[in-house]
């Protein structure tokens, strides 16, 4: 990648602007709280401890170099003058090469630059609410903000600002039609002088972290390429980062590699009720975060074990053009789409037509026997009969009313039950003379 020949005049005459805080300019956020700040900006996961712990150091310090540890350092010029320098070819093992140890150092610089953009945009928000308190809500971006406060500057009518190249068209209606009815106020030119001092300052961390990004990306698939392949560069650089080089993480198992960087997710001393435990650098890496809430912690571990095996396959050198992790990215989006699959539906199976034709019934004189136990007595028959137009007579059995039918009111004789002699149980001829009559 090529860089303007003008980039380290420019760094000169940067460098002898800035100048040592006083004492009364101290930082009032360690450097390790702005880095672990900028690694949840970097991984999208700000939640709502970290926008409570912006609030809380913007609101403490008194001027943008309580703020700023990058901004107003030489490490980060002299990180950016070695990135112009510094040639992307790599000869012999990797680890021993300059640029891998300018890679990591410059992965980490970009968390803390991160960190800082954060800071200076809320510092920058609190001081020129008085201006213009609706800009807040209208332009989002930290960049845009700055670049539309510096276009604004003193200007009293809002309205003849040209926005062209800072903003959409649209945004830039609503911006204009909205400070023309604004509630603020003009600002002094000492608070005029702090807001400017600040969106120079986001300005000139923003155009930072773009070089830093630029040569992580550039310079990591000469590095890991396979891992980059899979994670992508800024998360294989804090991999990398984490584990304390190319050969150490290439000899961590996968389940100890997903845990990789979670100690720097509560180092800012914020409740843990709303730190997700047991994660590191890769829940929070793009490959995650495109899959639903439930199906996370699953995919994290497909993720780490993948990751084990592109980094000892760049570790060893082999597969430099990173096909092997295009392979493993391949696998887990296929294993991604079917986790996510829908389950079969259990269609409902309807009942198989009744057959309607005629029952097939046995008869015989076995059925016949079976069922002359249960057959209705002659009495039984007349004792469930009505006579039309007549009442029937009723007594009491067993302290309840029972109807008697018709008994007693058939003419003629009750026929007894018939008895079947071929029904009654046979008895040899040489017991009948044991058997006494009663």
């Amino acid at each position: 990648m090529a860089f303007d020949d003008d980039l380290l005049a420019e760094l000169d005459e940067l460098g002898d602007d800035i100048s040592e805080p006083t004492a009364d300019e101290q930082p009032t956020a360690n450097a390790a709280d702005i880095s672990a700040l900028g690694e949840a900006s970097n991984a999208g996961y700000m939640d709502q401890d970290h926008k409570d712990f912006i609030t809380k150091v913007t609101k403490e310090a008194a001027s943008i170099f309580n703020l700023t540890h990058c901004a107003q350092s030489s490490e980060l010029q002299a990180l950016l003058a070695e990135i112009a320098e510094t040639k992307h070819n790599i000869i012999g093992r990797v680890e021993d090469d300059a640029g891998y140890q300018l890679v990591l150092r410059a992965n980490d610089m970009s968390a803390k630059v991160a960190g800082e953009i954060l800071l200076v945009h809320q510092f920058l928000l609190d001081h020129y609410k008085k201006r213009f308190p609706e800009l807040e809500t209208l332009v989002e971006n930290p960049v845009d903000y700055a670049r539309t406060v510096k276009a604004i500057g003193s200007t009293k009518d809002i309205s003849q600002v040209k926005f062209d190249g800072i903003l959409p068209n649209a945004t830039q209606m609503v911006v204009v039609v909205t400070g023309s009815t604004t509630s603020g106020f003009l600002l002094s030119s000492e608070e005029l002088r702090i807001v400017e001092e600040a969106a120079d300052c986001l300005l000139d961390l923003s155009r930072a972290k773009q070089k830093i990004v630029s040569f992580i990306e550039t310079k990591m698939p000469l590095i890991a390429p396979n891992l980059t392949q899979l994670v992508g560069a800024s998360t294989a650089a804090q991999l990398i980062v984490e584990a304390g080089g190319l050969s150490a993480l290439s000899k961590i198992p996968a389940c100890n590699i997903q845990l990789l960087g979670k100690q720097k997710s509560a180092s800012l001393g914020l409740s843990s009720l709303t730190i997700k435990k047991h994660t590191g650098v890769l829940y929070y890496s793009e490959a995650v975060r495109m899959v639903p809430e439930d199906f996370r912690d699953k995919m994290v571990r497909k993720l780490a074990g993948k990751c084990a095996l592109a980094a000892r396959v760049d570790a060893q050198q082999t597969a430099s053009d990173g096909q092997v992790g295009v392979r493993f990215q391949r696998e887990l989006s296929e294993q991604v789409a079917k986790l996510l699959e829908a389950a079969p539906l259990n269609a409902v199976k309807p009942l198989p037509v009744p057959d309607e034709g005629p029952k097939r019934r046995r008869g015989g004189r076995k059925v016949r026997k079976a069922r002359e136990p249960f057959m209705a007595t002659e009495l039984q028959k007349q004792r469930d009969r009505l006579q039309f137009g007549k009442f029937q007579d009723e007594v009491v059995v067993m302290d309840e009313l029972e109807g008697v039918g018709m008994l007693g009111q058939a003419a003629g004789r009750i026929r007894a039950t018939q008895l079947n002699n071929r029904a009654q149980a046979k008895v040899a001829k040489k017991y009948k003379k044991y058997m006494k009559p009663y």
